[in-house]
């Protein structure tokens, strides 16, 4: 609805002034509201005469809130909220007024968040809330708010460089730049405000079209502004459709006459049969060169191991003797002969046992 044009004085503002107690509860107070073709609504009959908005507040933009005197039951946070429901903005402030006895307290503060007042009782004050934007005034044309433009940047040219196609305003003017539009090349639609169409249109594409198409829209009365953005790429033409081609091809012509195919069987060369034999032999000779192969290496390994377990049990047998022959020697060294004699014969006896064992 924001782009459309729909004639309408009354632009749907509102303004509400509500009241937030924290104490004794936590409570929500609507104080009065109004627009700019109805009176101001004052929701509480204690309020009445004494709380208003001044009637000029939809056009000079002062909306502030004026307390006529103050009583302790006014304290708490005052928000004014702005609503323009066909532009779709919605605006607040908040400010929070306390009451006080003395007359030396009386001040004004901004706490971080919001503005702090501080009123003698009994007193009349206006709490601020200005908006002086030409949205929330009456006195303006509409009309001449209202715009949309197309422009056109063809491939490496910088968007500040860009065609200005057409520029088309809400009151029904329009301005066409350059010679497409006077071609009807271009073409946009003339009830493009009413519908909120503005489709740019573009017959018999051609290489030179080709490039980045921008749609502006701006909303100046309601401070608004969209933009749309499209690549156009141009390829060549199509080719005819196969569909042509296979009906022309079967046309029939009955005066042409129609040729004739005959099939030639051609034997095959005597040589052949001896090539796949000769394949087939070649292949049968791999395969038994492989298996040989494999089998001799087989073999190798076999004996190899065979060696080596016959080197494994004569070390272990040398091993052995030798062992013997050291207990031997102990044996005969821890006996106490009485002469050499005797030793000597023991010594003896012991070695050959250890030899016929050895050699069994």
């Amino acid at each position: 609805m924001i782009w459309t044009q729909d004639r309408l004085k009354d632009r749907q503002r509102v303004v509400h002034w509500d009241l937030v107690r924290s104490s004794p509860e936590y409570s929500v107070e609507r104080i009065l509201d109004m627009s700019p073709g109805a009176n101001q609504r004052v929701y509480n009959g204690f309020n009445k005469g004494r709380i208003s908005v001044p009637e000029s507040a939809f056009s000079d933009g002062n909306f502030s809130l004026i307390i006529n005197s103050v009583a302790t039951t006014d304290r708490g946070v005052y928000t004014c909220n702005l609503h323009h429901h066909y532009c779709q903005i919605h605006q607040s402030i908040q400010i929070q007024l306390n009451v006080t006895k003395i007359a030396r307290k009386e001040k004004r503060y901004w706490d971080g968040e919001k503005t702090v007042f501080v009123v003698l009782l009994g007193s009349s004050v206006a709490l601020p809330c200005v908006n002086r934007r030409p949205l929330w005034r009456e006195g303006l044309q509409e009309d001449q708010q209202q715009v949309a433009h197309w422009d056109f940047q063809p491939p490496g040219v910088r968007p500040d460089r860009a065609d200005r196609l057409v520029d088309l305003y809400a009151s029904g003017e329009r301005r066409e730049y350059g010679p497409l539009f006077a071609r009807n090349k271009m073409s946009v639609a003339e009830d493009a405000f009413s519908v909120g169409d503005f489709s740019l249109s573009i017959s018999d594409l051609a290489p030179v079209d080709k490039g980045l198409y921008s749609c502006h829209l701006h909303h100046h009365y309601c401070g608004l502004h969209e933009r749309r953005i499209f690549r156009l790429t141009v390829g060549p033409p199509l080719p005819p459709a196969l569909t042509a081609i296979k009906s022309e091809s079967l046309t029939v012509f009955p005066d042409v006459e129609r040729p004739r195919v005959v099939n030639v069987i051609l034997p095959e060369h005597r040589g052949y049969f001896m090539q796949q034999m000769g394949y087939i032999l070649a292949t049968f000779l791999l395969l038994a060169f492989i298996v040989a192969a494999v089998i001799v290496l087989t073999r190798r390994r076999k004996k190899r191991g065979i060696l080596c377990v016959c080197l494994l049990i004569y070390e272990l047998c040398a091993l052995y003797v030798l062992c013997c022959a050291i207990s031997c020697v102990q044996t005969i060294l821890s006996t106490d002969y009485k002469n050499n004699l005797l030793k000597e014969r023991d010594m003896t006896k012991e070695c050959n046992k250890g030899e016929q064992a050895r050699c069994d």
